[in-house]
């Protein structure tokens, strides 16, 4: 078996993890950058809105709304700490260093605009496709860095730790201690490993393993699964944000928050607005709200639409080109029709527990972005604090392990061989499998979730993940038996989460 060494290990290429391999880089460490599918195919990549940039000033108020949105349940310490430094990198790296195109008045000053649970207009956008500005400056800077080597098209399987996968059988006696990670090559199908001193989890999110989802295709809770396997602490696992306004007809994609918050208004058939009677707030109300508001009208036979009548023609196709060209292609024009939505898996707010710098309960296991759970989201993330958490944790995290590093004291191991059968998977079988998967959190651990409900999808799900085990043991590694078999461990542990939780709070509703 082939094993590369390298100073850290980052598993994934969105803005958590490509920001920490830059930083990280540029403060002397070796870094080798895992991801499954092309470099920078990432939710962060797809983020439209924007990112929060506050100055100290106006923290209090922005914890306040943090809070408001997450129900009281954040982590107002590790809350504070990630949007004041996420405010230094947005500043330092993104708008001075990497010259992100944000967009600004006639004078070069930056715009801001205003999401729902937010009191005042603090978001800077770049048109909308703000991830994608942001995170393609980036990916520029990482390929340059003669420090990182990026090996795409592979695909993370298992975390080395000392305890499971060292050749030295008195290694388990060590603490919980990670050393790399076992690679499959998804074009040669070869597993091969990478040992590091310090292993980075920047996987992103868990929303493929619903039907309907904004997310990358390659979403499944890696990160969370792979951690969990090997004893990290995972929490707010039940917390599953559902984005209310994803386009309804035809295929679906994301139609950002910053469009009511530029004054777009939710209607029913019949053109009336609805969502006053459900918050003071109306259309710009917190995303869990928004989104069983939009739930109940459709299940009392509504459909939803956002009405832009508010916005100027011109004004909608400069601000949102992207949306409006997404739209026309199927047959809706929004400067003049309304744009029907529906609600949709989006983001986690729960995950694997980390502090704003990443660390673990397992030595020199780092997890950053949306893989981690710091308690900033609490019950329902705050629209536009993902990107600030990612770049604030990636920066973070790099700083502290360049510390670490340069201190020294890392046990050195060899990986146990990967012994890898000779059968090979039948692909149709697996995609019935994702099919039930995806069907089951989206009917029984969905919006608006009940008792009887849960139980149903904790037995199909129990069963699945027996099954799984069993097939992955003696077949060769394919990336969708990977995703198979992590997004049925993550589902398992949303659905555990739900069923514990008998109190309805933020995005977690009991019926």
């Amino acid at each position: 078996m082939k094993v590369l060494e390298t100073d850290v290990l980052v598993i994934g290429s969105g803005l958590a993890g490509s920001t920490y391999a830059l930083s990280a880089a540029r403060r002397g460490l070796d870094v080798v950058m895992v991801t499954a599918g092309a470099p920078a195919n990432a939710n962060s990549d797809l983020a439209q809105g924007g990112v929060i940039f506050e100055s100290p000033a106006g923290m209090d108020g922005l914890i306040k709304d943090i809070q408001n949105a997450g129900c009281g349940l954040c982590n107002e310490k590790a809350s504070r700490e990630i949007c004041l430094n996420g405010y230094k990198v947005l500043k330092d790296l993104f708008i001075k260093d990497l010259k992100v195109p944000f967009d600004r008045d006639a004078q070069g000053n930056l715009l801001y605009t205003r999401e729902g649970g937010h009191t005042k207009s603090r978001i800077i956008y770049s048109k909308d496709t703000t991830g994608h500005a942001i995170l393609s400056h980036l990916s520029a800077a990482v390929k340059k860095n003669k420090k990182i080597k990026v090996l795409a098209e592979n695909t993370a399987v298992d975390l080395l730790t000392l305890s499971h996968s060292s050749t030295n059988i008195l290694d388990r006696y060590y603490p919980l201690t990670c050393f790399g990670a076992y690679i499959l090559n998804n074009k040669t199908g070869e597993i091969y490993a990478v040992t590091a001193k310090k292993t980075v989890l920047a996987a992103g999110g868990v929303g493929r393993v619903y039907r309907y989802s904004t997310n990358a295709e390659n979403a499944y809770g890696h990160g969370i699964a792979m951690a969990y396997r090997v004893g990290a602490r995972v929490m707010n696992m039940e917390f599953v944000q559902f984005h209310p306004t994803v386009f309804g007809k035809g295929k679906t994609f994301l139609i950002s928050e910053t469009v009511r918050g530029e004054g777009g208004v939710l209607v029913d058939s019949n053109g009336r607005q609805f969502m006053q009677k459900y918050h003071p707030m109306g259309s710009l109300a917190p995303r869990d709200v928004v989104a069983r508001a939009i739930e109940e009208q459709r299940l009392n036979g509504e459909n939803i639409f956002l009405d832009l009548s508010a916005i100027k023609p011109d004004r909608i196709k400069e601000r949102f080109p992207n949306i409006y060209k997404n739209c026309l292609e199927y047959g809706v024009d929004i400067t003049r029709e309304n744009i029907p939505v529906v609600p949709s898996a989006h983001y986690f707010c729960g995950g694997v527990y980390a502090t704003p710098a990443g660390r673990t309960n397992i030595f020199n296991l780092n997890v950053i972005g949306e893989s981690a759970c710091t308690g900033l989201h609490g019950a329902n993330r705050l629209a536009s604090t993902s990107l600030l958490e990612s770049l604030s944790m990636g920066a973070a995290c790099a700083e502290a392990d360049a510390e670490d590093v340069k201190r020294g004291g890392f046990v050195k191991a060899k990986p146990r061989e990967w012994e890898s059968p000779s059968s090979h998977a039948d692909l149709n079988l697996i995609k019935q499998d994702i099919s039930t998967l995806q069907s089951t959190m989206w009917n029984y651990v969905g919006l608006i979730r009940s008792k009887t409900h849960l139980q149903r999808a904790e037995k199909i799900l129990r069963h699945l993940h027996n099954e799984i085990n069993e097939f992955y043991k003696g077949v060769q590694l394919t990336p969708e038996l990977i995703n198979l078999r992590n997004g049925t461990q993550t589902a398992l542990l949303i659905t555990y989460a739900a069923l514990k939780n008998n109190k309805s709070i933020g995005c977690h509703f009991i019926s």
